[in-house]
Order: C-alpha cells, then sequence, then structure tokens
C-alpha cells in the first residue's frame, strides 16, 4: 500500500473534540493549501445524548463543512483509551502511513480521562513511530512527526502560542453544531449534560474572543507546546 501524505493529523479522543479545540485553526490550514486529516481515537459511544447511527452521520457532516481532506475512526473503546502496546501500534500505522509533520492533540491536563490519555497515547505513540525497531503489522517504514501541538480543552493553559481563527470562526461554530445531539437544542428531551446547556457555546465564543484579543485578533484558539519554538520576524517586518 502506497503512503498518502498528509501535512497535519488532528487526533481526537472522541468525535466534535476537534471542532471544538482547533476546527478554526484546522479550516485555515486547509485555506492555505495543507493537507489536513483528523483520527478520532473513539465513537463516542458513551455519550449521554445521541446515538452511534447519529454521531456518525454529524461527524461526516462536520467533516464536509471543515474542508479536510480524509478522517478515519480506530474504533477505540469509548471511556477505556489506554497506553498500552496494542493502542500505540495502532496510532503508529497511522503515523507511518501518512507522515504527518504536525499532530495535534489534546492538553494531557483535563476533567475527562479519555483526552488526558490520549495526549499520553498520542506523544509515546509519536516516539516509537521513529524507532526502526518497533514493528508494527504494516511494512510501513519508521517516521516520526516534527511537533506535536496541544488544543485546549475544558482546563485552560499558558499558551505557547494562538492561531487567529477571526475569519474562521462562523465555519467552525458551523461544524460544531453539525453535532446536533451533543448541543444546546430547547426542544431535546435528552439529558442535560456539561456541553449541551446553552452557556456552553456562550464559553467557546467568549474563550475565542479572549484568546484573540491576547494577540489583537476578534478571535483565536490557544495551542502549548513542550519544545521551544523558533520565532520569525517575517510577519511583522513585511
Amino acid at each position: 500500500m502506497k503512503d498518502r501524505r498528509i501535512d497535519i493529523i488532528a487526533f481526537g479522543a472522541h468525535p466534535d473534540d476537534v471542532e471544538l479545540s482547533c476546527g478554526g485553526t484546522l479550516i485555515s490550514l486547509v485555506e492555505k493549501g495543507y493537507k489536513v486529516g483528523i483520527v478520532d481515537l473513539t465513537q463516542g459511544e458513551l455519550s449521554t445524548r445521541g446515538n452511534l447511527k447519529k454521531r456518525k452521520e454529524e461527524t461526516e457532516n462536520a467533516t464536509k463543512i471543515l474542508g479536510v481532506h480524509w478522517r478515519e475512526n480506530l474504533k477505540f473503546k469509548d471511556g477505556n483509551i489506554k497506553v498500552e502496546e496494542k493502542s500505540i501500534k495502532k496510532v503508529v500505522e497511522v503515523l507511518r502511513k501518512y507522515k504527518p509533520k504536525i499532530v495535534f492533540a489534546p492538553y494531557f491536563n483535563d476533567r475527562h480521562p479519555d483526552h488526558k490519555n490520549a495526549a499520553l497515547l498520542i506523544k509515546e505513540s509519536s516516539f516509537f513511530s521513529g524507532l526502526v525497531n518497533f514493528k508494527i503489522e504494516k511494512d510501513y517504514a519508521p517516521y516520526r512527526p516534527k511537533k506535536i501541538f496541544y488544543y485546549m480543552q475544558s482546563y485552560p493553559f499558558e499558551p505557547s502560542f494562538i492561531c487567529d481563527i477571526s475569519q474562521y470562526f462562523e465555519l467552525k461554530m458551523e461544524a460544531v453544531l453539525a453535532y446536533s445531539s451533543q448541543f444546546y437544542n430547547p426542544n431535546s428531551k435528552e439529558p442535560e449534560t456539561f456541553i449541551s446547556r446553552p452557556e456552553f457555546l456562550n464559553y467557546l465564543k467568549a474563550r475565542a474572543e479572549f484568546y484573540g484579543f491576547q494577540i489583537g485578533k476578534q478571535y483565536g484558539e490557544p495551542f502549548y507546546s513542550e519544545e521551544k519554538i523558533e520565532f520569525d520576524f517575517s510577519p511583522y517586518l513585511d
């Protein structure tokens, strides 16, 4: 099987994680001509609202709105993401097959255990993916992404950088709201959850405004890097 090179892969523990946390950034990268993919680790089968069929339809709709080139689901058990050999090998297969230069992953401190474990799983898999003697079933060459950037979910952090998503915020929210079973719907009779309250959508906008203000823009998405990042003066000098 030939490699299908992708510039950026965003990993999410559940469908909608990526849209909520870095959807605007992904849209901007697609518009700039980069090849962008998404990998959902689980199908979100433990979600209080909706069902697997509905979530699949919602994910397909959101993916079209984002405009990414490819998306896949590794179908790990929801609520049970573990950093273990079989899980690492599945992620390594993705990394070696698509060879992303940049990986986006959940920040490693969060209220949801799956988000925390996904962060560690992606980090360890990215390391092992570059080892010649780490063997997987598929015969892909060893490969390691250049950078892992962590996106914000429930718990805030001091960002390493902030992406301007001002012109993409409305489209990002359209992708988020494609998951109609999960977010506020006054006509829904399903149980209320942390993200189904109207205040949650208000929070998403306020957070984007807050981080946008930090860089003199209308809306922004924050990211964290464990490694130092080279600074480029050219945007300020052009």
